[in-house]
């Protein structure tokens, strides 16, 4: 992405690795150096995308097929894309989206057992050459995850899946990060709160520093 452009940073993490709280911090760090900021969610982030989300996280449609939830993940992505990512970027606006096709590669993938091959003509359709510039993963425990989440609400479709679905999510995820290490960042987010903050604040000024 050339400099006169925004930069696309993305946060990843299984369920209660405390996503919400330090993407506010991310976003903060990001203001503080100067730049704009558009903050923004998977699926959903678009009035459509919203309504996407409510299907593919609500209980109304338990059961539903893997390639109709990888469908219907795409379809909110394409919209957020054309609507607001992609004239964030254009504008100069830097975005940092709370989630992104990392997390269909992990769940759709690693979790219902999708071909990555097949995620991977979608992605190439719907994003062409987009790809995030910065990808903090929060990853922790499947367990710890699972306790934590369990404590902040009650839980969606996918918070509803056996440990082993999350044990595939968090491999699938690990995996991504092995392969594009210069892209990916493990935060280890099992830690407290300071620490891991501690650990984003390192990973994040490191990536200011190379926008300079």
């Amino acid at each position: 992405m050339s400099k006169n452009k925004g930069r696309f940073i993305t946060v990843e993490g299984g369920e209660g690795a405390g996503k919400s709280t330090n993407l506010e911090l991310i976003k903060e760090l990001l203001e503080a150096a100067g730049h704009p900021v558009l903050f923004t969610r998977e699926p959903g982030g678009t009035p459509l995308g919203e309504e996407i989300r409510t299907l593919l996280l609500g209980h109304r449609d338990d059961g539903m097929a893997a390639e109709t939830e990888l469908l219907l993940m795409f379809g909110a992505r394409a919209e957020h894309l054309n609507r607001k990512i992609i004239p964030a970027l254009n504008a100069g606006t830097w975005v940092l989206c709370d989630r992104f096709t990392d997390a269909t590669y992990a769940y759709q993938g690693g979790g219902r057992g999708i071909a990555p091959e097949r995620i991977q003509i979608l992605e190439q359709w719907v994003q062409h050459d987009l790809r995030p510039d910065l990808t903090l993963l929060l990853d922790l425990p499947v367990e710890v995850g699972l306790e934590r989440a369990g404590r902040r609400s009650a839980p969606d479709r996918f918070e509803s899946e056996a440990s082993q679905f999350f044990q595939n999510v968090r491999a699938r995820y690990l995996d991504i990060a092995k392969k594009e290490s210069t892209r990916v960042k493990v935060v280890d987010a099992s830690m407290p709160l300071p620490q891991v903050q501690s650990q984003i604040k390192t990973v994040v000024g490191a990536f200011l520093s190379s926008c300079r």
